[in-house]
This record gives C-alpha cells, sequence and structure tokens, in this order.
C-alpha cells in the first residue's frame, strides 16, 4: 500500500518528451536572465570600447552644434527646437549600431536556452500567479532559496569588481580635469568601455551557475509520477483492445496484399484443404524461387480459388506444402533443401504449358524429394 501511494503521488520520474512538448506548446521553456544580463552588458561594453571613442566624439560634435546659434536664430522663436529636433535625430542615427548590437544580444541570450519558441498560451492570463500560497511557495520554496543565493553572489562578485575597478582607475578619473574637453572625452570613453568590460565579465561566473540550474529547474518543475507515466503511455499506444483492432486490420490489408499477387504465380503447392503457397521463378531476377503468397485453412483455400481463376496450375503435394509454409517467409527464397523438390515440380508445370491437352494427360507427376532436414515434416 505505501509503494502504491508513493508512485501516485511524488514526483520522481523524469518527464517524458511528450510532456516537454506540451510545455514548449504552453510557452514553458528554461530562461536563464542571468545570460541574457550578462550578454547585453558584455556585448554593449564590447561596442562601446571598440567604437566607443568615434561615438563620444561624434556626439560631442552634434552637442557643440546644438549649442552653436548666429545673431539672426536668436530672433528666431523655433530656433532652439529646431536645434533640439535635429541633434536628437543626429544622436540617434550614430547610437543605432549600439542599440541594434544590444537587440541582437538580447534575443540571441534568450533563445540561448530553451531554443527559440512562440506560443499563443503565453499570452493568456495565468490567475494562479495571483494566489498568496502559490507566491510564498515560490518565495519560501527552493526556487526562492536559490534566486536568493544568485543575488548575494552577484552582489559579492560584482561588488569586489566594482571597488577595484574605482580603485584603478581613481588617478586616471582626476586626470580627466585637467585635459581639453576633445582629450577628456576620449579618455573618459576609454575608461568607461574597460570599467563595463570588466563589470560585464564579473557576471560570467552568475551566469555559468544559473543556466544549468535553470534547466535543472524545469525539468524538475515537469516531473511526474509513475503513474501519470503509465496513464500516458496508455494513451500513447492506446487500449488492448484497440491495439488488437489495428493489428487486424493490419493483417487483413497485408492479406489483401498478398492475395493480389496469386495470380503473378507461376504454380501453387498445395495438400487438399489446409497448406497453400504460391511460387514465383524468374531465372533473370531470381537465384531461387520466391514465396508469394501462403496461408492455412480458409487463407489456403481462397489461395487455391484465385488461382483456379486465373489458371495457375495447383500441384498438390502434402508434405511439400507443409515444408514450404513453415520454412519460408513471405517474398522470401525457399532454403536449399527445397530446391530439387521444387524444381521438380516447376519443370512439370512448364513442361504441361508446351504439350498439348491430349500430351499433358499423359505425362507423368512427379513426386517430389525433399531435403533430410524435412524429412520429419
Amino acid at each position: 500500500m505505501a509503494e502504491s501511494e508513493t508512485d501516485q503521488g511524488e514526483r520522481t520520474e523524469e518527464p517524458s518528451q511528450r510532456r516537454l512538448q506540451e510545455a514548449r506548446e504552453r510557452g514553458q521553456v528554461p530562461r536563464s536572465r542571468e545570460l541574457v544580463t550578462f550578454a547585453t552588458t558584455f556585448g554593449g561594453a564590447a561596442v562601446l570600447f571598440a567604437g566607443g571613442t568615434s561615438l563620444a566624439a561624434h556626439l560631442a560634435g552634434i552637442l557643440r552644434n546644438g549649442l552653436t546659434f548666429g545673431a539672426a536664430d536668436l530672433d528666431s522663436v523655433g530656433a532652439m527646437g529646431a536645434a533640439l529636433t535635429r541633434g536628437a535625430g543626429a544622436a540617434t542615427i550614430a547610437l543605432l549600431p549600439l542599440f541594434g548590437a544590444l537587440i541582437a544580444l538580447i534575443a540571441l541570450g534568450g533563445i540561448a536556452v530553451g531554443g527559440w519558441n512562440f506560443s499563443t498560451s503565453a499570452f493568456a492570463p495565468d490567475f494562479s500567479r495571483l494566489s498568496p500560497a502559490s507566491g510564498l511557495r515560490r518565495v519560501f520554496g527552493l526556487q526562492g532559496f536559490t534566486e536568493v543565493v544568485k543575488d548575494l553572489l552577484k552582489v559579492v562578485i560584482v561588488g569586489g569588481v566594482c571597488a577595484g575597478i574605482a580603485v584603478h582607475v581613481f588617478a586616471d578619473v582626476l586626470s580627466l580635469g585637467g585635459m581639453s574637453p576633445d582629450a577628456a572625452i576620449g579618455r573618459g570613453a576609454r575608461l568607461l568601455g574597460w570599467a563595463l568590460l570588466a563589470l560585464s565579465a564579473s557576471l560570467a561566473p552568475v551566469a555559468l551557475v544559473d543556466v544549468p540550474l535553470q534547466i535543472f529547474q524545469f525539468h524538475r518543475s515537469l516531473r511526474m509520477t509513475r503513474q501519470e507515466l503509465r496513464d500516458e503511455a496508455k494513451e500513447t499506444e492506446g487500449r488492448p483492445e484497440t491495439r488488437q483492432r489495428i493489428r487486424q486490420m493490419q493483417q487483413q490489408v497485408a492479406r489483401r496484399r498478398m492475395m493480389q499477387r496469386v495470380p503473378q504465380a507461376d504454380v501453387v503447392i498445395a495438400n487438399p484443404t489446409h497448406f497453400a503457397v504460391a511460387l514465383k521463378y524468374d531465372p533473370k531476377k531470381m537465384r531461387a524461387p520466391r514465396v508469394l503468397a501462403k496461408g492455412v485453412d480458409l487463407v489456403a483455400l481462397n489461395i487455391r480459388r484465385i488461382a483456379e481463376e486465373n489458371r495457375v496450375p495447383v500441384f498438390e503435394s502434402p508434405k511439400l506444402a507443409r515444408a514450404l509454409h513453415r520454412s519460408t517467409d513471405l517474398d522470401r527464397e525457399i532454403p536449399p533443401g527445397l530446391y530439387t523438390a521444387v524444381a521438380q515440380v516447376l519443370s512439370y508445370v512448364f513442361r504441361l504449358r508446351t504439350l498439348s491437352a491430349t500430351a499433358a494427360a499423359r505425362l507423368k507427376r512427379p513426386e517430389p524429394v525433399l531435403g533430410e532436414e524435412f524429412a520429419d515434416v
């Protein structure tokens, strides 16, 4: 009883492929916010470091032009507004490469874990998130604990790196006051780029911890009980009655196809009622005669009936018919132990085709000789 309750209540089994697919259709995939943060900050810092000097100089030029007015502009009411509009447009165009890189990095960081997924179900309201009980479970559960640990880790790492950067660049920042504006802007941009690179690099350990953690928590949230696995297997495979019905239908289709090949046979070897095997032999395509159809009882009678309707010779040999039926599958060549016996029958059948009815009636019927392995058939 205890084992049964455990099987039904505890989610100890890994999620099945079907459960993972259903979760994906609902928009539930593992995501790492820490990876997105790291990719965005590090990529933005790299772009700013690579082109920060020229970008800063360009923005300084835009600011300078926006604050330069002629005597005529002072008499115009809309001069300052027009200058502001021109400056804002030029600054936006100058910042487009940085914005484009950040957007691309956010998208790549989002799909790096879990892949691309779009689901309209994710837009549906989920009122369970408004439940105080579920909120408390998230806060005081394993997920809340891991979030607290990650936040503390970020505070320690990022705070330590930030303090180290402040100490390292303190003298350089003070020296900016003695430089010309252009030189100070360029030097400040480089210092800012280095600082952002160092800060973003400090987020890498947090991201490396968060990615496998998010994947583990995602799979953990989808774990199943053993009863759920059994129920899913039943739904996937179908009930025994349904599977049996499907097998019966498949057998009927296969039997119908087999019967359609009987008219192509060279001979049907049978005993009076129980066994029938249709053989085909083409020396140009086959190494040995091949079984086109076979069956017992009613199937055997149908094979004989179709053969007679299509003028396919029926040769009665109980031992040979049983040996062929038991030893050879459909579309397979007969075993070497039956070569001699089948060759005697085919030779007799092919000879009948060349003789008149009177001569065929006088032709002696062969007695097929089976190999030693078929002596007890």
